[in-house]
């Protein structure tokens, strides 16, 4: 764990599959909601440390949103192993109900990126969510079809040169899902926003704004 974080605290919290590893920054205030941050997939190199979850949790800080990262299961000190989606969905609810204790009364805001965007969309389906943010989501690598959209005002951040994701296809599915959400397309930039975090961090800062 990276213990450099001013302010951060770590800890483990039980998960369905053993305890997670998560890492809680809380800029202090009173009243407002709290932020979970699913990160993208384990089997390729995805953690709560990569720079576009990190980006999108500073942003929601900048907004006095608490803020939990988390690893999935199997991923650094988190127990288990990767479960297709379905294991890592339990995860994220059983870090957001953690989160209900942590922070008693406050609604959830819930933000994903890539697999963690289908994580999070996942979990939606149960969970009652205030605000909602996925960013890039894995349109045609996973099953988002029998999925709804939250019933509360969400958005999608996607680049349109994502050489991971095909831009149209979220573009697509953003006009048939139900509510649909408010689509973010940034010109000119990839999957893993590289030079571009500014802008996502900009669109993140609207979207809580905006609330």
């Amino acid at each position: 764990m990276n213990a450099q974080i001013p302010g951060a605290e770590f800890l483990m919290i039980d998960g369905p599959a053993g305890p997670l590893e998560a890492v809680i920054e809380d800029p202090g205030g009173e009243g407002g909601a709290y932020a979970l941050v699913c990160h993208p997939h384990p089997l390729f190199g995805g953690t709560m440390d990569n720079k576009v979850v990190t980006t999108v949790a500073r942003a929601l800080r900048a907004g006095a949103l608490p803020t939990v990262r988390f690893n999935f299961r199997g991923v650094g000190a988190s127990l288990g192993t990767y479960a297709d989606g379905l294991g890592e969905t339990e995860d994220a609810m059983a870090v957001a109900d953690w989160g209900r204790r942590r922070w008693p009364g406050r609604p959830l805001v819930l933000a994903g990126f890539s697999f963690g965007a289908y994580v999070a969309m996942r979990a939606a389906q149960r969970l009652a969510v205030e605000r909602m943010i996925l960013i890039a989501p894995p349109i045609g690598r996973f099953d988002f079809s029998t999925l709804a959209g939250p019933d509360c005002p969400w958005v999608v951040v996607q680049g349109d040169a994502d050489e991971v994701v095909d831009p149209r296809a979220v573009e697509s599915w953003a006009k048939t899902v139900k509510p649909a959400p408010i689509l973010r397309l940034i010109p000119g930039v990839g999957h893993f926003f590289h030079g571009r975090l500014v802008d996502l961090r900009d669109e993140v800062i609207g979207a809580i704004r905006s609330a």
